[in-house]
């Protein structure tokens, strides 16, 4: 799978309009305002595993940028779901990266999608979802999905902008992470990200 297309060249033009038509579409839905640099998507990437047979999905994945990290780290007999709500940005997604599995449906029922393909456990779960821009009720619900999807030995991972942190929303799902999880790690920000961002890292959901 090929890298976020430079800016210039057909396949970027292409991806910035299914992102701004994304946004036009659900701009609730849509907390980017430029896709996930090549050193924040490596970031998400890494809880990918690089051996064995592993399941590692993707909710939110935009443009594919994190997608790409995610296909060139991970082990070529794992497999690699990429769970988008916006059909236009779905379509781009799977057209790019035709060895990933593109599922155009919810994250709130992340449990159910997986299901119906056959898959009970995930070894890892990458967000590229507007954490921010969600009620409480709908952070607690994908969140939910999530945990019982990675289980005792699987990672979740997703990011921030460090400007939304003085945002109650931002300071909930904060907040949220911890009561879920037995460890949560934030990394250093990534400055060359626009706007800046850091990850979360979380793992062993608590009882």
């Amino acid at each position: 799978m090929s890298s976020e297309p430079a800016p210039g060249d057909g396949g970027a033009s292409s991806g910035w309009r299914e992102f701004l038509g994304a946004w036009v579409r659900n701009p609730a839905r849509v907390g980017a305002v430029w896709p996930s640099s090549p050193r924040l998507s490596a970031k998400l990437a890494r809880v990918a595993p690089g051996h064995g047979s592993p399941v590692v999905v993707e909710l939110g994945p935009g443009t594919g940028a994190v997608t790409a990290e995610v296909s060139r780290r991970m082990a070529p007999e794992g497999r690699h779901l990429a769970v988008e709500l916006d059909p236009g940005m779905a379509r781009y997604v799977a057209e790019r990266h035709p060895d990933v599995e593109v599922v155009n449906g919810d994250a709130r029922k992340l449990g159910e999608l997986l299901a119906e393909r056959g898959i009970e456990h995930a070894d890892a779960v990458i967000s590229g979802l507007p954490w921010s821009l969600f009620d409480r009720d709908t952070q607690r619900e994908i969140l939910a999905q999530v945990v019982d999807v990675v289980g005792e030995t699987g990672a979740f991972t997703t990011f921030a902008y460090s400007h939304t942190m003085p945002m109650a929303s931002a300071r909930r799902f904060k907040g949220l992470l911890q009561e879920v999880f037995d460890e949560v790690v934030t990394t250093r920000t990534v400055w060359r990200n626009v706007p800046p961002a850091f990850c979360y890292l979380c793992r062993r959901p608590r009882p």
